[in-house]
């Protein structure tokens, strides 16, 4: 793997987001209060040893990678998908929108609740941690909101993209869509993002909005089998 994306929450634990790793040299994670991506450094089977023992009994982790994903044999392997990881193929526009609010951590109890509904991927009380959200109130309700999940140098990932199923149809996600890609070239980052594979229409909608298709990803989600 040769891309900085291939293996994209290791590479984002060994650089920009090195303060929140959990692990070693061999294998890192992210604190599973925040998201539960894990991996290890390579598919060595000292790596992967390593990877084994970051979990606690029970704890489960979700690991992404371009390519098939060698997961360590002492985990269980609870489910599995192809995703598609797509890259902006040119930097977007910064806009202004007064609908839209910056998020805070007093917002996060109704972004937990929203993404529960919605069911963007996986998204924790605490996901903000990990990059700015902004999202749009309606008479106090929350009913779309988008952010940032991992960051490696020169690139974001646009995550947590979701309205609620009251609000849909009225352009609030597309708007969110492009406010947040905005944001992130302004930083002179690239903008990706990944969607399930079997979601032609996401897919299809992102690749209206100026996204390519950069390759397929495989993705695992592993736990630690309960102590007997």
């Amino acid at each position: 793997m040769n891309h900085v994306l291939d293996r994209p929450a290791w590479t984002a634990l060994a650089s920009t987001h090195a303060g929140f790793a959990e692990g070693s040299p061999l294998a890192r994670r992210y604190p599973p209060s925040i998201v539960p991506f894990a991996a290890a450094a390579d598919d060595t089977p000292e790596s992967l040893a390593a990877l084994a023992t970051l979990p606690a009994p029970s704890e489960t982790m979700v690991l992404v990678e371009a390519g098939n994903i060698v997961a360590p044999p002492d985990l269980e392997m609870l489910t599995e998908a192809v995703l598609v990881q797509m890259l902006a193929e040119r930097p977007f526009e910064r806009i202004e929108d007064p609908r839209i609010e910056k998020l805070g951590e007093s917002d996060a109890a109704n972004m937990l609740e929203l993404a529960t509904l919605t069911k963007p991927g996986p998204f924790t009380l605490r996901a903000q941690a990990l990059g700015t959200f902004w999202g749009v109130r309606i008479d106090g309700r929350l009913v779309a909101m988008a952010g940032q999940r991992m960051r490696q140098p020169g690139f974001a990932e646009l995550s947590g993209l979701c309205t609620h199923p009251d609000f849909q149809g009225k352009g609030f996600g597309k708007r969110m869509f492009k406010f947040v890609a905005g944001e992130i070239s302004a930083r002179d980052e690239a903008v990706y993002l990944h969607a399930y594979k079997t979601n032609t229409g996401a897919i299809s909608l992102y690749q209206s909005l100026g996204f390519s298709v950069r390759q397929d990803m495989q993705m695992r989600v592993v736990r630690k089998p309960a102590q007997s």
